[in-house]
């Protein structure tokens, strides 16, 4: 499920890395693994919140019958969500069950913060509605537990749990979360069922995912490598700048796309240059994407010129 864009922002993280403090190639290829494989235990973090809260919410409501002036909603609790297939089938799945048992048990010395979050996602319109339903559908529960999910991903108590567990996690909370909206909007009836391979944000039986990943692999690993000769092209073509007032993002953002070009044959140049331009717009200053545009048009022709770029295969445009 991981992107090559967003892959190629995590290879960025790890070159700026370097810059930082150097480290070998090997080191810094494990070190991208870890972090990679670390984006897993998030995303099972995040979902396995929606079969905790089914489970403490039923907590809730049988403490609330338990009490000596219960009122009469308490007493008698609608008890819609604790039945919701969506979630019933989420707590079932054979898979998510052991990755809940791996990464997602820290939710167990967090129940308070569970509590809290039902105890406000009660008073939203969208569950008061769904209680109102007489016997909602799959769909209808499906529905409701990606509200849920996405309520509970926007409370900050949540977000702050998460980020303490990781710093690293602090940038990329909000695509994970995204990615799970989406993956779990996917799930249907005929198919979602206790033996079904559960999604992961990294998920090496995908064909297309292993791809994915050697192509970030080898993209850290030919940018560390063309290092000093991407920054010679990149002294080439200065006009009335020093290179050392060059900002440092500016110049590994140039590095990466060197290192694409040269060693990424069935990737276009033009998406190439496009991606590092919508890097530069979320990693560095406004008018850096000018400067990259420019420097990269005419290190392609100096590239092509030299037989360094070598384009061939179906061309993946959609990347």
């Amino acid at each position: 499920m991981l992107s090559r864009h967003f892959l190629r922002s995590k290879v960025l993280q790890e070159v700026y890395s370097c810059q930082i403090e150097p480290k070998d190639g090997v080191t810094a290829l494990h070190e991208f693994d870890y972090h990679i494989g670390r984006l897993n235990e998030l995303g099972i973090l995040q979902v396995s919140l929606l079969p905790c809260m089914a489970e403490v919410a039923a907590q809730v409501m049988e403490e609330g019958k338990k009490k000596y002036f219960a009122t009469e909603e308490e007493r008698n609790p609608n008890m819609q969500l604790t039945r919701n297939e969506f979630l019933r089938r989420m707590a079932d799945n054979f898979e998510l069950k052991k990755h809940i048992e791996k990464w997602g048990g820290c939710w167990n010395t967090h129940e308070e913060l569970i509590r809290e979050a039902f105890v406000d996602f009660r008073q939203q319109q969208v569950y008061i509605d769904y209680l109102a339903l007489e016997k909602p559908t799959f769909e209808q529960d499906k529905e409701l537990a990606i509200m849920l999910f996405r309520y509970l991903m926007n409370r900050d108590a949540i977000t702050a749990m998460l980020g303490e567990r990781s710093l690293l996690w602090e940038d990329d909370y909000s695509q994970i979360a995204q990615y799970n909206f989406m993956m779990l909007k996917t799930l249907m009836a005929d198919s979602f069922n206790e033996a079904m391979p559960w999604p992961m944000m990294y998920d090496s039986r995908n064909e297309g995912e292993v791809e994915a990943m050697d192509f970030a692999r080898t993209l850290l690993r030919q940018t560390l490598a063309m290092r000093e000769e991407s920054d010679t092209l990149v002294k080439k073509f200065l006009q009335g700048w020093e290179f050392e007032r060059v900002a440092t993002m500016d110049i590994l953002l140039i590095n990466m796309a060197v290192a694409e070009l040269t060693s990424c044959p069935s990737i276009p140049e033009k998406v190439t240059v496009d991606e590092y331009i919508e890097l530069s717009k979320e990693f560095s200053a406004e008018r850096s994407r000018l400067f990259i545009n420019g420097i990269l048009d005419k290190m392609v022709a100096e590239l092509r010129s030299q037989g360094k770029i070598n384009k061939s295969g179906r061309g993946l445009t959609t990347i």
